[in-house]
Formats: structure tokens, sequence, C-alpha cells
């Protein structure tokens, strides 16, 4: 079977620098409107909507109205793999110059990858659970072992809930910026969610870096023996 076609139809939507910036800005797992779209693309609201319609018919975006307003999100997790693999790919080519942006330490010390972290702390993270055999990761998926499942527990996830996801339950996700693992599927999710709870990481506006804050830089050396820079704190 020919599958030709199909990558190149969706390499084209993917490959348009407006329809580009627009699924980057939803790399974060969350809903935005169609004007927060259009400003992430600079592009107008007239030429946002050609572009987002165009995106939820091939089923990359999900679009659901909500009074006046209407809010869209990536349509899957492996529509967030797929974004985050092809920026793994693009970063490993024979660099170019580009200017420096602001936001681009940020994101590589902390950030949110769909819905789990990524950048150093998430490569970090997943490194001292696979050194703690707390979980056991492969190029295809992962498993808690029963000693993690322990861990999980005292640090207040539930697996049970992560396992009754109708998706991963554990994998590993190759992080475009450090070009290592960090820990995705429902259990890196959970573990995500957890840090936001326990006020251990926070958002920084509209990106999707996450800045630590001191309940976190505790709590990570504690229960993970991270050790986390005072430049990466909030």
């Amino acid at each position: 079977m020919n599958n030709g076609p199909y990558i190149a139809e969706i390499a084209a939507l993917v490959g348009d620098p407006a329809r580009a910036n627009m699924l980057s800005a939803l790399m974060d797992g969350r809903a935005l409107s169609a004007g927060d779209l259009a400003f992430a693309a600079h592009v107008t609201a007239q030429t946002a909507s050609a572009h987002l319609a165009k995106l939820v018919e091939a089923r990359l975006l999900l679009g659901d109205k909500q009074g006046r307003h209407r809010y869209f999100r990536l349509a899957s997790v492996e529509v967030a793999r797929m974004l985050e693999e092809i920026m793994s790919v693009a970063v490993a080519r024979t660099p170019r110059y580009r200017p420096a942006w602001m936001r681009d330490e940020a994101l590589r010390s902390a950030r949110t990858c769909y819905d789990h972290l990524a950048g150093r702390l998430g490569v970090a993270l997943a490194g001292s659970l696979a050194e703690r055999r707390y979980v056991v990761l492969d190029e295809d998926g992962g498993e808690v072992t029963d000693e993690g499942a322990r861990f999980f527990e005292e640090l207040g996830l539930d697996l049970m809930i992560a396992a009754g996801k109708r998706r991963r339950f554990c994998r590993p996700c190759v992080d475009w910026s450090e070009r290592r693992p960090h820990l995705g599927g429902a259990v890196g999710a959970a573990l995500a969610q957890r840090c936001f709870v326990l006020g251990w990481i926070e958002r920084l506006g509209d990106s999707r870096a996450v800045a630590i804050t001191a309940l976190g830089r505790d709590g990570f050396f504690a229960n993970f023996g991270v050790e986390i820079p005072t430049a990466a704190m909030a």
C-alpha cells in the first residue's frame, strides 16, 4: 500500500509556518481560542480561520464552541507525539544561524510536552526513575515495577486511574532539546499533573515552559534526588 499521498498531505499541513506555529502553541495540552491562535501564527483572524478549518478537517485539531468563541486543541496524544518527533529531527540536522529567543532557555530547562514534563527537568526525572528501577523503559514502551508502584502511591499518584486511560500506560518520549528520553504515556501525564497540584511547578504565561518553585526544588531533590539550579526556579 502506498502511503506517500497521506504523508505528503499531513506534511503539507504541518509544514506551513502559520499552521506550525498554531500546532506548537497547542503543545502544552490546553485549548486555545481562534484569536489566541491567530496571534500565535501572526496572521489575521480570517486567515487563521481558514488554517484551523484545514487542521480540523485533517483531524489534527478538535474544535469546541463555547458561547461566542471556538476553542481548539490537539486531536490526540499521537498528534502531539508526531510534532515532538518532528522537532527532534529538525534540531538534529546541521545547525543554521537562528536569532536567540528569550524563551529558548526556559523551554530547555523545563516545559510540558503535551501533558507530560520535558526539557532538562523531564529527562532528569525519567533518569532517576529508571536508575532506581521504578520504571523500565525501552525504545517502544515501558512498565512500572512493584517498587515504582509503591513510590508513585506515596507521591499521591493513582496508577489505577492512569491505567484506565485510553492511551499507552508508560513510554519513553525522546526529548528534542536533550536528545534523551523523558517519561510519557499516562504515567508521565499523571506525574506532571501531580507536580502542578503539589505546587512544585508553575506555568509561565502562554508558553509551554514551566518554572520550578522552592517547593519543587525541595520536592524533586527529596523524592528523585534531582538537584535544581537556582536559575531554573521561579
